[in-house]
């Protein structure tokens, strides 16, 4: 019986898996032998919330082909809904971290869904420009509504309002978003551990849709929109179902980000917050999802890595940006990556045929 070789979908697939948890790994060895500075640890939350924000865009700009910037809005839904969830939780009594951070993940997943498919719904019978340029707008929308929120918790139960705190009526309660200033008090639950899973769910996610049938039909609209539409394809299900997805893991994301800090604010989940995200899936390359997850992790490290030389880390950091997209189209690049991939489609055959080989003497 010959070796099964296995596919290129199985083995990106598995590449994928693989990278994150040794990732995981890898930091959890280093980070008990203390060879991980505080500033850096601090940054392992975020940037498992930003690996899992540039794998659900990249299932909107890689995978269906369509540009969107009001990512970091659909980020902000899933944050505020979380830290208000909760606070509810944990005005009922309810003192598990683990059963707080799932809830408020699980509601702000959810309300980021709803408000993507809400948007979605105008905005998926668009494309290029005029797409990009209505996301971008209900992405500012979000961020302004949401300086206009205060809502409180008190033993009567939630109170609202658009005006101010005063407004809000409550008996010795607790603000939990304070308009402008954003959420306070921020009960910091987010861990390393619980980053890694929503990573691992996200992608989890993602690989699935992409593998699926209807991820096939995505793909189909995007390579060729009026090929597909004459096949019968309902080109505005399919892009409405992928923008509604990145969506909600948009906003699971959010509550992982939002809950690593005492404090957010509106202003955070701004136009250049959704620029950023675009940035990690363009680098690491359009529905290559292995490669979001590396871009991401690299371009969240690389200003602390750079702080030592604090007055050129920015310049450098924009020399890295510039290289990265340069570099991939010279020739000489270009000639190296094909004789490796060469060499690793060339060793798999050849073991395959010297199995063969060897099954045939016997």
């Amino acid at each position: 019986m010959g070796i099964k070789v296995l596919s290129p979908q199985t083995r990106s697939t598995i590449i994928t898996y693989a990278i994150v948890i040794v990732a995981f790994v890898a930091v959890t060895l280093l980070d008990g032998m203390g060879l991980i500075s505080n500033s850096l640890s601090g940054q392992l939350v975020p940037i498992c919330a930003y690996v899992s924000l540039a794998v659900s865009l990249n299932l909107v700009v890689g995978v269906s082909g369509e540009l969107s910037l009001g990512h970091a809005g659909f980020m902000s839904v899933g944050a505020f809904t979380g830290v208000v969830v909760a606070g509810c939780l944990a005005r009922m009594g309810i003192e598990s971290e683990l059963v707080l951070f799932v809830g408020a993940a699980v509601v702000g997943a959810i309300a980021a869904g709803i408000i993507g498919f809400l948007v979605g719904i105008p905005v998926m019978r668009l494309r290029g420009d005029y797409l990009a340029i209505v996301t971008l707008a209900f992405g500012e929308i979000i961020k302004n509504l949401l300086n206009n929120f205060y809502i409180g918790i008190d033993d009567a139960g939630l109170h609202f309002s658009m005006k101010d705190t005063a407004s809000l009526g409550m008996n010795q309660g607790t603000i939990l978003i304070n308009g402008p200033k954003g959420a306070v008090g921020i009960d910091k639950i987010s861990t390393f551990v619980l980053g890694i899973v929503l990573v691992l769910i996200t992608v989890a996610v993602v690989l699935n849709l992409m593998h699926s049938r209807d991820g096939r039909a995505i793909m189909a609209v995007r390579d060729n929109r009026i090929a597909a539409e004459s096949v019968g394809i309902n080109v505005t299900k399919y892009r409405l179902m992928a923008f509604t997805v990145a969506s909600a893991l948009a906003g699971a994301a959010g509550v992982l980000y939002a809950m690593n800090y005492s404090t957010i604010t509106p202003s955070q989940f701004d136009f250049n917050q959704s620029i950023l995200i675009l940035v990690y899936v363009v680098l690491g390359g359009m529905g290559n999802i292995s490669g979001s997850i590396v871009s991401a992790a690299f371009l969240t490290v690389l200003p602390e890595i750079l702080r030592p030389i604090n007055q050129y880390r920015m310049l450098l950091y924009a020399i890295v940006l510039i290289l990265v997209m340069v570099v991939p189209h010279t020739r000489i690049y270009q000639r190296v990556a094909e004789t490796l991939r060469g060499r690793l489609r060339k060793a798999p055959a050849d073991a395959a045929v010297a199995a063969e080989g060897g099954e045939g003497d016997e």
